[in-house]
């Protein structure tokens, strides 16, 4: 019986599309025992993968079980660190169990071509990195040290891949990178130069996916004929915006390259977005809610403004220090916000969050909406709709696994109730 190594994806989507291209490519064919794709954006997010690591090892039964590790913290101003047990010295009593890997399979192995590589399914959508890295310098982010300047992949090769997915039936497709919306931009901060409408019109003009999302946004890179293209049904109306903060004061100090205007216009503008297929748009949103300086009144901005801007999700963060590991500029700002303040506003503004979220979904109640089927068990499946509320169908039997593997892969219209 064949056995496929066992993986484990902490992080964001560039993680999992890598993870992909890593166990598709066949250098860890014969390889035991896990595939680990960290992450380190928080201090929380840290700890986990760390404790993962340690509790597998411990859980090793024999001497050539090890543990692959790739991403952020395994490399360095574009090469392997040669740190890392310095850096993670918690670690070291594992040396000989852990091997370290370069992100992509393709800087490990020249020889290996992403044109030869046979896919292998993890995700129901697939993810397709169109950048990579960032140069933005925000204060709270350790990207940057893990990273270096970014870079765009070409047109011809992003086309090529969707193509591919199309044509092995797949049916949507998640572009993303760490700053996709400066694509082609000479760097991040030079917003002007984003080339990214010509690339989703390339898209939508050259490939027949019927799906397209688009990963988190930048303030600063919409323009009109980025909301424009935003109409198309092929363009999914789920919009993931990097807000951070709504205080021109706490994103000044963030080193964020928008203010509140236009945040606020943004915003305006992606509630009024007019659709083909009048489906309403569902906005997402990151916030660092405790940011070193953020007033009770800055925080209270924020918590108002999720109601009227209709932010049906909100990924909140805490600000992480990350005192220990590596530094960052916040680490030393004066102003830290104490634990208990933390704590409560962390409650208070999950409570608004949530209760936003309920709002819009009774507003799309016994709508019709496109679902692609993502996962079934027993007599149910369920998926996303378009504008990435989760939709369930009870009751379905399907009568041999042929139709079970024909309904990952198509469409069908359901209702939410």
């Amino acid at each position: 019986m064949k056995r496929f190594m066992q993986y484990k994806v902490f992080g964001c989507k560039t993680n999992k599309y890598f993870t992909e291209k890593w166990l598709s490519s066949g250098s860890l064919a014969d390889k035991k025992w896990m595939f680990i794709a960290s992450c380190i954006v928080t201090d929380r997010a840290k700890s986990k993968w760390l404790k993962f690591v340690k509790d597998t090892i411990s859980g090793f039964q024999t001497d050539d079980e090890k543990i692959y590790l790739s991403w952020c913290w395994t490399i360095k101003n574009w090469k392997l660190d040669e740190n890392f047990y310095d850096i993670y010295p918690e670690l070291k009593e594992y040396k000989c169990k852990i091997v370290l890997l370069w992100e992509d399979p393709e800087k490990e192995n020249t020889s290996i071509r992403l044109d030869s590589i046979k896919k292998r399914i993890i995700y129901t959508r697939k993810y397709l990195i169109i950048q990579n890295w960032c140069d933005n310098y925000c204060t709270f982010c350790l990207t940057i040290q893990a990273r270096w300047w970014h870079n765009s992949r070409d047109v011809d090769s992003i086309i090529s891949e969707i193509q591919d997915f199309s044509s092995s039936w797949w049916k949507e497709i998640v572009l993303t990178g760490t700053n996709i919306w400066a694509w082609w931009a000479s760097d991040t901060k030079k917003f002007d130069e984003s080339k990214l409408h010509e690339l989703l019109e390339e898209i939508l003009e050259k490939t027949t996916m019927p799906r397209i999302r688009i990963s988190s946004l930048w303030i600063e890179y919409i323009s009109e004929r980025l909301l424009k293209i935003f109409s198309n049904p092929r363009i999914y109306p789920h919009f993931h915006l990097s807000i951070q903060s709504w205080s021109d004061k706490i994103l000044k100090s963030m080193n964020r390259n928008y203010s509140e205007k236009k945040l606020n216009e943004i915003l305006e503008r992606l509630n009024d977005l007019k659709r083909m297929d009048w489906i309403l748009p569902s906005i997402w949103a990151d916030m660092i809610i405790w940011f070193p300086w953020e007033s009770q009144e800055d925080f209270e901005k924020s918590l108002n403004l999720l109601e009227k801007y209709n932010i049906t999700k909100l990924h909140a963060f805490p600000f992480s220090s990350h005192k220990s590991h590596y530094s960052i500029p916040a680490w030393a700002f004066p102003n830290q916000i104490d634990d208990k303040i933390k704590r409560e506003r962390m409650d208070v503004i999950w409570k608004e969050a949530n209760r936003v979220r309920e709002c819009f979904q009774k507003k799309n109640d016994w709508k019709s909406m496109n679902m692609l089927v993502e996962k079934i068990w027993d007599q149910t499946f369920s998926g996303w709709s378009e504008n990435y509320i989760l939709l369930n169908q009870e009751n379905f039997t399907p009568s041999d696994n042929q139709e079970i593997k024909r309904w990952n892969i198509i469409e069908g219209i359901f209702n939410l109730k």
